[in-house]
């Protein structure tokens, strides 16, 4: 009965350990598949979000590349431009260099100048200076005239002064205005008769410069006082016996 009794537990004991082995390997596949499962997903999501790619790069570097080359072309454009107006600027000045350099002082050496008393305004005389020369000159100031050889000249009109230098081209003719005596009134002084009379001229820089202009004066002279004064060169004979 003992032999019959142990028998039956040990096949009991194979089956049980044979089901158990069972068992075993059915959980550790189900591990190992689950483990696999996540693997895949996890490769999975990477392959979803690639990093950029050097095509990319390059592509946005290309259009980065030519918004600078459009700029540049732009600037070129604009260097241009602004030398061309660099150019028409140059010409201009050399324009005016030109004239500035044709263009002398009026002296006695370069002009004809006369000396007529006229009726209206009363006791005044007219200067009328023409340019003999080739060259374009300039009447700067006002006439320092000298009657009789006096050690001074008389004041401007200041009221006279233009607006700019009167120029005078080659046979062109510039005038101004001579007050010779206070008139009927009597505020003048140191009245006399003079005969003779020398006009000076002035440069640009104030300086009188030679020659000197004689005009003749009538035969009988002219008769001058202490209030005589003269205008600015004038371009208009009219304007400069206004004063």
């Amino acid at each position: 009965m003992s032999a019959f009794t142990a028998r039956p537990r040990t096949r009991l004991f194979a089956a049980a350990t044979v089901a158990l082995a069972a068992l075993s390997l059915t959980a550790c596949n189900d591990k190992l598949g689950v483990q696999d499962e996540g693997a895949a997903t996890k490769t999975s999501s990477t392959t979803q979000a690639p990093a950029p790619t050097a095509t990319q790069t390059d592509k946005t570097g290309g259009r980065t590349g030519g918004s600078s080359t459009g700029s540049g072309t732009k600037g070129s454009g604009g260097n241009k431009t602004s030398g061309g107006s660099g150019s028409g600027s140059g010409s201009s000045s050399g324009s005016g260099s030109d004239t500035s350099a044709s263009s002398v002082p009026c002296s006695g050496a370069n002009t004809k100048v006369t000396a007529q008393t006229v009726k209206r305004p009363i006791n005044h005389m007219l200067l009328t200076v023409t340019n003999t020369g080739s060259k374009t000159c300039d009447l700067y100031y006002y006439p320092a005239v000298s009657f009789e050889d006096a050690q001074s000249v008389p004041p401007v009109m200041k009221d006279s002064q233009p607006q700019a230098v009167t120029t005078l081209t080659p046979g062109q003719s510039g005038y101004a205005g001579v007050a010779l005596s206070g008139g009927d009134n009597g505020t003048g002084t140191n009245g006399r008769t003079a005969k003779s009379l020398s006009v000076y001229f002035f440069d640009r820089n104030n300086n009188s410069i030679s020659p000197a202009a004689t005009p003749a004066l009538p035969t009988e002279g002219v008769y001058i006082d202490d209030s005589l004064r003269v205008t600015y060169w004038l371009s208009d004979a009219q304007d400069a016996l206004t004063y």
